[in-house]
Formats: C-alpha cells, structure tokens, sequence
C-alpha cells in the first residue's frame, strides 16, 4: 500500500485522485480521505501528487472549485482586454518557445498524403500513453490512449491514406519528450494542421492562450472574431487531433464547469493542475 509507484503510474494514480477529488469536492475531502480511496498512504500520495503535478492534493483542490474559475476567468477577460487594446501579441509561452504552425492546402488534403512519409508511434507523457504522428513538415496528430490505440490509429491513417506509413516508437518518444520538456526551445516544433479555415483560425487563437490559464467559449469566439460562434468553436475544438499542444483543455464553460474533453475530463483537470504547477506555483504541505 505504500510503495511509491514506477514513474510510468505516477499519472494513472493522480488521474484516480484527480476522479476523487472532482466526485467529492464539495464537501472538501482531507488527504487521508483521497488517500485511502487510491489505496496509498498519505504520506506517498502527497510525495507522488506534488512530484507530478507541482502542487500538493489540498492546493489541486483549489482549482477545482467554481469561485477560482470563475476568478480565472474574470482574469482571462482583463488579459485579453489590455492585450486587444494594446495591440501586442498574446501569444502563449508554448506557442512563443515552441510552436510554428502550418495549414495544408485544400490541393494536399485532397491527394490523402500521395507521395508522403507519414511516420507515427507510440510513448509515454505526463498523462499517459499517446500516440503520434509527423511528416518531414512537422507534427501533424497527437492523441492520448486509454485503450483504443487501434482506433487512434485509423484515425490517423484516415487522415493520411495515400501516405507511406512508417511506425517508430523511439522516433515517437523523442518527439514527445520534444513536446513536454522542462525548458521548451524556442521554435522547436512545427505543426501541419488539417482543418477548415474556421478551425484553424480557432486552433491558432487557443495559441494565446497562456499554460495555466483558463478561457470560456464565449471568449474564444471572440478572440476569432466570430462572438455568438460559440456553438461553431465547440466544433472546431472537437475536431482538434493535435492534443496539448493545441490546448483545448484550457477552455471551460462560463458556469465554470470544466465541460467534456476530447481525451477525458480527468486528463483535462490533470493539464491545468500540471500546467499551474509549471507555471511556479509552489507544493505545499498539508
């Protein structure tokens, strides 16, 4: 029971912790509450929680409630406010350090990926197993697994039928070591996005949105120009096939529920606590 758990399960006993914690917030559970409904000691568990995610179970409980979102967003809102009337780039800390983006052309969706190395695998992360994909152009698919690994990969195929596939799961985890580094390198991943001109303008738009931050719907559409899209913006963000990196996960809903995500509501809770914890927030004790 206390044996602290393989670097590999530190997420899937946070991930238990994180359901605990969601289903229970209300009345406040205590450590030893969390700790016993993922049969650990208090001690590990506050040792594993605060090694993954920087800040400890009674500090992630925090985030979970309806005043801090609520907060976050009003926070967002003044963000953006002065960055639109200052003219400045919002862009994020990913999307300054790490990310370019490129759209396909309609011609090169068409021919299916015709004459194209798509190579693609599978790795570890923060959250779990994921499965990727890149062309000499970029990422262009990144996809957490909770046991569908064969549908992610029809996916992916359907995406890219005329390709030349290529699996190389040490290529997979380079690149995703790439993605969740420590100290993200400036410019260092490309993305090839493949989308309608709304999603993309939508997926480019979440880029300007800072790690730890949080942005309703309502705001997104905005942030595209489109303010009453909100349904449409839904849409796009459903249609993201790049996880993380297009961080669906940082928009909620303006009740300040957290809402569906694409790869679980858990994992989404998960990056904004891990991201929170990046950003300096500091584990404290209970």
């Amino acid at each position: 029971m206390d044996e602290l758990p393989s670097p590999a399960r530190q997420y899937a006993v946070v991930a238990r912790a994180i359901d605990y914690l969601r289903a229970n917030a209300l009345h406040q559970p205590t450590l030893a509450e969390v700790a016993a409904a993922v049969h650990m000691s208090e001690f590990h568990l506050q040792r594993v929680f605060a090694a993954w995610a920087g800040i400890s179970p009674k500090r992630f409980l925090q985030y979970l409630t309806k005043e801090y979102v609520s907060q976050a967003l009003r926070t967002t809102a003044d963000l953006l406010s002065v960055t639109e009337a200052s003219g400045l780039s919002s862009a994020s800390r990913l999307h300054d350090l790490m990310v370019t983006c490129e759209a396909m052309t309609p011609g090169e969706i068409k021919r299916g990926g015709a004459g194209v190395v798509l190579g693609f695998g599978c790795g570890a992360t923060p959250f779990g197993e994921a499965l990727v994909g890149w062309t000499a152009r970029g990422l262009c698919y990144l996809a957490f697994l909770d046991d569908d690994e064969a549908i992610r990969l029809a996916e992916l195929a359907s995406q890219w039928p005329a390709a030349q596939r290529e699996r190389d799961d040490a290529q997979a985890q380079q690149w995703l070591d790439q993605v969740f580094a420590a100290t993200p390198q400036r410019g260092s991943l490309h993305l090839v996005l493949r989308g309608t001109n709304f999603q993309i303008k939508v997926w480019e738009a979440l880029l300007k949105v800072e790690p730890s931050r949080m942005v309703s719907y309502t705001q997104l559409a905005q942030l595209v120009g489109t303010p009453r899209a909100q349904r449409a913006v839904g849409s796009a963000l459903a249609a993201n096939t790049i996880g993380y990196l297009i961080p669906c996960h940082r928009v909620i809903r303006e009740s300040g529920d957290f809402g569906r995500y694409r790869w679980g509501s858990e994992r989404k809770t998960a990056m904004l606590a891990w991201e929170a914890g990046q950003a300096g927030h500091e584990a404290r004790p209970e």
